[in-house]
């Protein structure tokens, strides 16, 4: 990147957890959390599966408790969580619980999953009904975040008076993510951010218009703004090297060839993956979810902490 060009926004770079980060255990986790927090690094992400094709997966309210536990500063996501095959009123505790915890250090990412059906179809879900299940479990869950007492008798849920304490203060954020028409009008709803995955500065740039005059046309006087990026991203001496690396975790976790990711996929340096970043920047992306794949996965906290630097990040 040219360092006379104008200055982009300062982003917050966050990354995933290492694979497997729960069986490695409680020590391996501290000792990783400890190194993460040694650079400007400004958080961390764990997924959430409960049964993904083959069977696995971490609770990714739990591998979040973990990671707040086991750190003094960073900010912990959910990047995603699968909130349509959970009952809304037990997350809401967990989410509450959690905040007590971290206080102002959780974001609560939410999402529809889906590359396994039968991950739904264990959980008692239709897929076809997954996205009305979410908007439903969402709006629950938002309503008794913010102090509400809920009562809904709709489709998915019968729940008569519930209310949840203590109300988590500050609020915890809560981003959606997702591509589709309808994903985009749940984050106009009930999101305050846009969490954007396998999408063009094209496509970003237009999805955020469309989620600003779907929140105006909800009536909503705050637009939501806080959006993050999550990346997938090979690092190696090469485009092609890293690209070896990424492509076949990708190609073994979603069962799909990666010539559907690919285009989405920044592979190379540090450097190079930065650039492919950037122009993101300038749309209004605050945050970046770097998922990196390498030869050493010791070596991807150095590697994602160089895009940090790179980028801006303090």
């Amino acid at each position: 990147m040219d360092n006379n060009e104008p200055r982009l926004p300062t982003p917050r770079v966050v990354i995933r957890t290492p694979r497997g980060s729960l069986t490695s255990g409680a020590s391996a986790l501290r000792d990783w959390v400890a190194r993460v927090e040694m650079t400007p690094i400004e958080g961390v992400f764990t997924g959430d599966h409960i049964s993904f094709h083959n069977g696995s997966g971490y609770e990714g309210l739990i591998e979040a408790t973990a990671v707040v536990a086991a750190s003094q500063r960073l900010t912990v996501w959910t990047a995603v969580y699968l909130l349509a095959l959970r009952h809304p009123v037990p997350v809401a505790r967990a989410i509450s619980s959690l905040a007590a915890v971290a206080k102002d250090r959780f974001v609560f990412g939410v999402g529809l999953g889906g590359e396994d059906p039968h991950e739904l179809e264990i959980c008692g879900v239709d897929p076809h009904t997954r996205g009305r299940r979410l908007d439903s479990h969402l709006a629950v869950v938002r309503s008794l975040m913010a102090g509400e007492t809920v009562s809904v008798h709709d489709e998915f849920v019968d729940i008569p008076e519930a209310t949840i304490r203590p109300v988590p203060n500050p609020p915890v954020p809560v981003l959606v993510g997702g591509r589709s028409d309808a994903a985009l009008r749940r984050v106009a709803r009930d999101a305050d951010g846009w969490i954007a995955i396998w999408t063009s500065v094209e496509r970003a740039r237009a999805a955020l218009a469309t989620i600003a005059d779907h929140a105006a046309a909800c009536g909503r006087t705050q637009i939501p703004n806080r959006n993050a990026l999550m990346v997938w991203c090979g690092f190696g001496p090469s485009r092609q090297h890293a690209q070896s690396l990424v492509a076949p975790v990708m190609e073994d976790l979603y069962k799909i060839p990666f010539t559907r990711f690919e285009q989405y996929t920044p592979c190379g340096t540090p450097e190079d993956v930065a650039e492919a970043i950037a122009p993101y920047l300038e749309l209004g992306f605050d945050d970046v979810l770097l998922n990196g794949v390498a030869d050493d996965p010791s070596n991807l906290i150095k590697l994602s902490a160089e895009v940090a630097t790179i980028l801006g990040a303090p």
